[in-house]
């Protein structure tokens, strides 16, 4: 299994302010990786650094496709929260396609294999018979499925996904997590939560984002590792086929 990201004694910074300091990740080919952490741990940092939106104060990043490294990689991403304008006139099916642009020539029309490859996403996020909708008819949850349907129609590499279940409607919650697991047999994925429970159940790899990084292989983590690298006592109470996250009375 080739690795596709590599990070090395990374620091981030705003201005003056530092935000992480030597941080070191890899992510393989397939990986399924859970990032966790309080909240001002540097979560969001490690993202923008991954994505090229800010870059290290310190350390380096690396690529690789194969054995070889590379400037950069095709990454899918989706965020916690969309900034889509919904008045916008655009269809569900035309903010799939968006996410192929970079593929089609400038002005010319989609291929009728990237119309397939549209079809298939709008099929698999549940959203066919919204295909021709007006994305400002949408439910909040309705939007963020097209907007990971933007985010996978491309195969990335690497897929980041950024609290997925805050705008995902109930309906199609129960089949989140499960196409998370289809998509990961093609892509490798990132996934921040704050639901500790479900990403605990989900992901095969943890690394809790608290200033520094702290990386457990597998994610059969013990309840005093996540208080340790938490720096505050949590509790993890799960259920059913979607743990929940309880935590307790404290100061951090």
């Amino acid at each position: 299994m080739g690795k596709l990201i590599e990070i090395k004694n990374m620091t981030a910074a705003y201005g003056k302010k530092q935000v992480l300091r030597d941080v070191s990740l890899t992510v393989w080919e397939n990986d399924f990786l859970g990032i966790i952490g309080p909240n001002g741990g540097g979560k969001t940092t490690l993202l923008k650094v991954i994505l090229g939106l800010l870059p290290p104060k310190e350390g380096n990043i690396h690529f690789f496709d194969g054995d070889h490294e590379v400037p950069s990689i095709k990454i899918g991403y989706l965020p916690q929260i969309s900034r889509i304008d919904k008045s916008f006139p655009i269809s569900v099916w035309e903010v799939i396609a968006s996410g192929l642009v970079g593929e089609k020539p400038m002005f010319r029309s989609y291929t009728s294999s990237q119309h397939r490859r549209v079809d298939e996403i709008l099929e698999l996020v549940g959203l066919v018979e919204l295909a021709h909708s007006p994305i400002g008819e949408l439910s909040g949850g309705q939007l963020q499925r097209a907007l990971l349907g933007r985010s996978i129609v491309s195969q990335p590499k690497v897929l980041i996904l950024d609290e997925p279940n805050t705008y995902v409607d109930k309906g199609f919650e129960s089949r989140l997590y499960p196409l998370l697991k289809e998509i990961n047999s093609e892509t490798a994925i990132i996934l921040v939560s704050h639901d500790i429970g479900t990403v605990l159940n989900m992901v095969k790899n943890i690394a809790c984002v608290n200033e520094t990084l702290h990386y457990h292989s597998g994610g059969d983590v013990s309840k005093s590792w996540l208080d340790e690298k938490f720096a505050c006592p949590i509790e993890i109470l799960g259920h059913g086929k979607f743990p929940h996250r309880v935590v307790e009375n404290h100061e951090c």
